[in-house]
């Protein structure tokens, strides 16, 4: 038998819900790390978030490449963002280490994996930083937090678009 409630209590209920709703609406973005950059992505294009399965390395590819993972039947090809920015390379995926499914959305199948996962993030919570500027056409933005960390607001559609994100294959 269903548990009755009062209208009263039923009402509260509803609006505490809504309001979170609404709050969690505003928490559009995850932030990660990846080497010694923070970056924020669009939660939408995150995708799934997991620990990094055993990877299969593919020879004659460029170092950022960390080759081919199974999810659930499917491959997915794994770019190592760190190393991809020029930074250092994630080490072999440890504790921290997570694998961001970004390119399902898009139908592509292509994974980032990234040092850390830092958590949702507000889009208020951050400024612009006017005197950054980047050549890399996937970085849609540099922002500030109030620490004055900064950090790179990724645009993945364009990062998988990018001709150099899909030569993965050493000339």
């Amino acid at each position: 038998m269903s548990k009755r409630i009062s209208l009263r209590q039923f009402q509260e209920n509803l609006a505490r819900r809504l309001a979170e709703s609404q709050s969690d609406e505003r928490r559009g973005l995850l932030g990660v790390l990846a080497g010694h950059e923070h970056c924020l992505l669009s939660l939408p294009e995150a995708g799934e978030i997991m620990t990094p399965p055993a990877l299969a390395p593919v020879p004659l590819t460029h170092e950022w490449y960390r080759g081919l993972v199974n999810v659930r039947g499917v491959l997915y090809s794994v770019v190592d963002l760190s190393r991809f920015h020029d930074g250092p390379a994630i080490s072999s995926p440890g504790a921290q280490c997570r694998l961001l499914l970004v390119g399902t959305r898009q139908g592509v199948h292509s994974a980032i994996l990234v040092s850390r996962v830092l958590g949702l993030r507000n889009e208020e919570d951050f400024e612009p930083d006017a005197g950054a500027d980047d050549p890399r056409p996937w970085v849609s933005a540099h922002l500030r937090d109030a620490n004055n960390q900064p950090w790179l607001r990724l645009d993945v559609p364009q990062l998988l678009a990018n001709s150099v994100f899909l030569d993965a294959g050493v000339s």
